[in-house]
């Protein structure tokens, strides 16, 4: 096992998934430098939330290693990686995953919150987020009143803040 390049951030080589037999990644291998930004493309069933998952540390490849700011991610216990996820990666998925009983600012800052920031602090950055995001005036709103595109800016919000 070797220490990914210095320049690279979010490192991963030779990565193999797969789901009940059925490969997802063979060999995947990418780095990602500082400030660079990535689109993973291709058509449905390619294996693009397979890798992102195993980027984030949410899947832990069968072989392969992935390494994010020097530390490697694929030897984590399964505690750390969801720390690692909770504090350095913000997901957006195709539905996101909102708590329901919370309002759209409270999703937004419940990272922060976890993080042991002060309630005042996380809501601030929250409301910020959400008015950038042109959402909010939807802040006291929970998920199920909201449009999805909404809920999707709520999400969004959650990963930047």
């Amino acid at each position: 096992m070797a220490a990914p390049p210095d320049n690279d951030v979010l490192w991963a080589r030779g990565l193999h998934y797969s789901y009940s037999g059925s490969p997802a990644l063979q060999g995947v291998s990418i780095g990602v430098r500082a400030g660079e930004i990535v689109s993973v493309t291709g058509p449905r069933g390619s294996g693009k939330t397979t890798l992102l998952s195993c980027l984030s540390g949410q899947l832990t490849p069968y072989e392969g290693e992935i390494w994010f700011n020097s530390v490697p991610v694929h030897t984590l216990s399964r505690t750390s990686r969801e720390r690692l996820r909770r504090d350095r990666f913000g997901w957006v998925g195709s539905r996101p995953q909102l708590v329901p009983e919370l309002t759209a600012w409270e999703n937004a800052a419940l990272p922060m919150m976890l993080c042991g920031s002060g309630a005042r602090a996380a809501r601030k950055a929250a409301v910020e987020w959400l008015e950038r995001l042109d959402v909010g005036d939807c802040a006291r709103k929970r998920p199920a009143a909201l449009r999805q595109s909404q809920r999707q800016r709520v999400a969004i919000a959650r990963a930047l803040v």
